[in-house]
């Protein structure tokens, strides 16, 4: 496989994890393959962006910019499938329902959603959408750029991980989803390569800020993830995303008027 198909492969590969969208059916999955795609998790969570800001544009030229946003964020989740939704749900149930790592990771395995896992997605929905309903108060048009920066940057910050961190999940349960374990160097400099599409819609005092506090959120996730668990699941990724996406929408709320 020459290199520019390789790469396209691994592309592919990406938004086939990533999200419900078809990708071709010559492309072929490994386990060398998986982990190499998540190179391009954050060009996909950019892909995500343009298509939630395009929705968003659209709808807001008919109806009002909170429907518009509600129906951005309905984007998002249908084209993913809820994926990060789902981890943020299941990390929540399993670090609030149990003690021992052990227990947490099996409640984390459970397909029921529990009351943790409720409050969890409902409180981060909400404020999703007030966040952005406050952006569109400056300028609808900075609801745009914040999808792309926030669905971009969530998913570098979360793919990250996997780069310092250690999967804890018994690779041989096949109910858990295979999931991208190693991450090169080389794998982690295009990822945050692909960061600096997102940042190029800011100035570089926004750009600063909006890094350094993903950076603290990073070191505080670490942290949480490694004291409850010891070190990183296909949910807290998923977790590690929603907060993520979060934080930049708070961020360019405060630092948001002029960008």
């Amino acid at each position: 496989m020459n290199s520019c198909k390789k790469q396209l492969c691994l592309f592919f590969i990406a938004m086939g994890f990533l999200t419900r969208l078809p990708i071709p059916s010559w492309v072929e999955i490994d386990t060398d393959r998986l982990n190499q795609s998540s190179r391009y998790f954050g060009l996909v969570g950019f892909i995500i962006g343009v298509v939630c800001a395009s929705v968003f544009t659209i709808v807001a030229f008919w109806l009002p910019v909170s429907i518009a946003i509600v129906l951005a964020m309905i984007t998002s989740v249908v084209i993913t499938g809820g994926f990060h939704e789902d981890g943020l749900a299941d990390t929540a149930d399993g670090f609030g329902g149990a003690w021992s790592a052990a227990e947490k990771l099996s409640i984390m395995k459970e397909s029921r959603l529990g009351s943790y896992g409720a409050l969890a997605l409902v409180f981060a929905l909400l404020f999703k959408w007030q966040l952005l309903t406050e952006i569109a108060l400056f300028d609808p048009n900075h609801v745009m750029v914040a999808f792309i920066i926030a669905h971009c940057l969530s998913r570098v910050l979360a793919a990250s991980l996997i780069f310092s961190e250690k999967y804890v999940r018994n690779e041989k349960d096949s109910k858990v989803k295979p999931l991208a374990q190693f991450q090169s160097l080389n794998e982690l400099l295009i990822l945050l390569l692909t960061a600096v599409l997102a940042l190029l819609f800011l100035d570089l005092r926004q750009a600063v800020i909006l890094v350094l506090s993903l950076l603290m959120v990073r070191i505080l996730l670490v942290a949480f993830f490694r004291g409850q668990i010891g070190g990183y699941t296909g949910d807290t990724l998923g977790a590690a995303q929603q907060v993520s996406e979060l934080t930049c929408y708070f961020v360019l709320l405060i630092f948001g008027v002029s960008f």
